[in-house]
């Protein structure tokens, strides 16, 4: 079997708080065309050398040492697993006719529906053929307590060339990652076997950190109860139609737009990528909930993953921090709606840095205690949630990437959902575009897919009020929303 390696305490959360109706699994569909000169069997001769790799690397070779709910719960560790079914994981299939972004959204949101078998590694790679104007797509999930979204990206992308003419590129569970610098291999967190040990350690080395951590904690707490508009804190934010019970059918739909203009929109408004990424998010779901006559009179919260992983880091598992700002939906003018967006989000980035980066895990654990603690004891959906919707933004390849002479056309993130947060938006930057994955649960958010659209209004509105220029030859549009519905 090989030896145990124990889950640090972040991951293990995501394998606690999995359950039928909230898998915690997150996925990566990339769509490529095909080799001008490519054979009938191109597609197939490449799932056969997919399944032919003779020894797999981590971390597509762990699975759980006690897949049972009790052994994911109670000092889950890893083991590797040296008979891994490989045509079980990697899975060929063709979209009907015509293939389009409709019939692939629907078969995406299938198979994110999905939940994964514990007693077998956490993933599984599915290459779809069929897609319209001479393209094929390949979605790969795997379980949130293997891969983060940083770590995921940069996971995919080892089995990508900048050149088309590379045509030995190997599936990414037979590539070996690059070795870890002592750095990135001495960034370690509490296990649950020896949290108390590890607990009372920290306070010894980290002593001198201690105050800044009351303080920000103290600031939380303080957030919380008295002062709105300075720091969000968790449960800040108003109950909403997207924060109740999920079922375990998903949708997800796609947006792309040219990350130039919307550089161009930031620098012209004074504000940062991620605050216009939170100011589309926040105005397409004011629009959807007032469509509704469901928006909440006080303004709508994103928790916001943060990237903590060293830039020399390659491992996988979760290096994230979190912080919270405000979405301003309560604001009907768009100008004031995005300044106050930026405004939270600078009092939230001051408030995180202010901590020693030693002290980043123990805060982001007690950051997101809330949060795990409603989906535990079953209390999400059924209360004010701790934050409304999370929003991520990953970077990733700035250049265009190539698998065995295909190129790859545009990547998308599929993230997960739980009890109390019905709705995930992730975006992903790739080649000049960032392309945003929208994923939501079937029955709680009908027509989700105009989230897409929305935002894609959203965007012209603001070019046009902050008068951002314009180059109509690097501009791209927006790619049609690929609409998602499984039954």
């Amino acid at each position: 079997m090989g030896q145990d390696n124990k889950i640090n305490v972040l991951d293990a959360s995501w394998l606690a708080v999995d359950a039928e109706d909230t898998p915690m699994h997150v996925g990566n569909l990339q769509i490529f065309s095909l080799p001008e000169k490519a054979s009938d069997t191109f597609l197939r001769d490449d799932v056969a050398q997919m399944k032919a790799a003779s020894s797999l690397v981590s971390p597509w070779n762990k699975k759980l040492a006690k897949p049972s709910l009790l052994g994911r719960m109670i000092a889950p560790s890893w083991v590797v697993d040296k008979d891994i079914d490989l045509d079980y994981h990697i899975r060929h299939s063709a979209l009907p006719k015509p293939g389009g972004e409709r019939e692939l959204g629907i078969l995406i949101s299938r198979l994110h529906s999905n939940r994964m078998d514990f007693k077998r590694p956490l993933w599984e790679c599915h290459v779809i053929e069929g897609l319209e104007n001479n393209r094929f797509a390949i979605y790969t999930k795997m379980h949130h307590s293997l891969i983060d979204g940083i770590s995921g990206v940069r996971l995919m992308q080892r089995t990508l060339s900048e050149s088309p003419d590379d045509l030995a590129m190997g599936p990414p569970w037979s590539i070996a990652p690059p070795k870890r610098s002592k750095r990135a291999q001495d960034t370690s967190v509490p296990t649950w076997q020896g949290a108390i040990e590890q607990a009372i350690d920290a306070v010894k080395e980290q002593a001198s950190n201690t105050p800044q951590l009351v303080t920000a904690l103290a600031k939380l707490v303080s957030g919380s109860m008295y002062d709105r508009e300075a720091l969000a804190t968790p449960f800040v934010g108003p109950s909403s139609i997207i924060n109740g019970r999920v079922q375990p059918a998903r949708r997800f739909a796609t947006q792309q737009y040219s990350l130039e203009r919307i550089k161009a929109i930031a620098e012209a408004a004074g504000a940062s990528l991620n605050d216009i990424v939170l100011y589309l998010c926040g105005t397409a779901l004011r629009t959807f909930l007032l469509a509704k006559e469901a928006l909440p009179d006080q303004p709508l919260t994103a928790g916001i993953p943060v990237n903590i992983r060293p830039a020399d880091d390659s491992g996988t598992g979760t290096a994230i921090s979190f912080m919270i700002a405000s979405l301003a939906t309560d604001e009907a003018d768009p100008k004031k709606r995005l300044a106050k967006i930026k405004e939270s989000t600078r009092i939230a980035k001051e408030h995180l840095q202010s901590l020693p980066r030693a002290s980043l895990t123990q805060y982001t654990m007690l950051m997101m205690a809330p949060y795990s603690l409603q989906l535990l004891t079953g209390l999400g959906g059924r209360m004010r949630p701790a934050f409304n919707i999370t929003i991520s933004n990953v970077p990733g390849p700035k250049n265009t990437l190539y698998y065995n002479g295909s190129k790859l056309e545009a990547m998308y993130p599929v993230s997960l959902i739980a009890h109390g947060g019905a709705l995930n938006i992730t975006c992903l930057s790739y080649d000049g575009s960032l392309n945003f994955g929208y994923t939501g649960c079937r029955d709680s958010l009908p027509s989700m897919q105009n989230l897409a659209v929305f935002s894609g209004e959203a965007l012209d509105e603001l070019e046009t009020l902050v008068k951002a220029p314009v180059k109509k030859a690097t501009r791209k549009p927006a790619r049609k929303a690929a609409v998602s519905k499984v039954k």
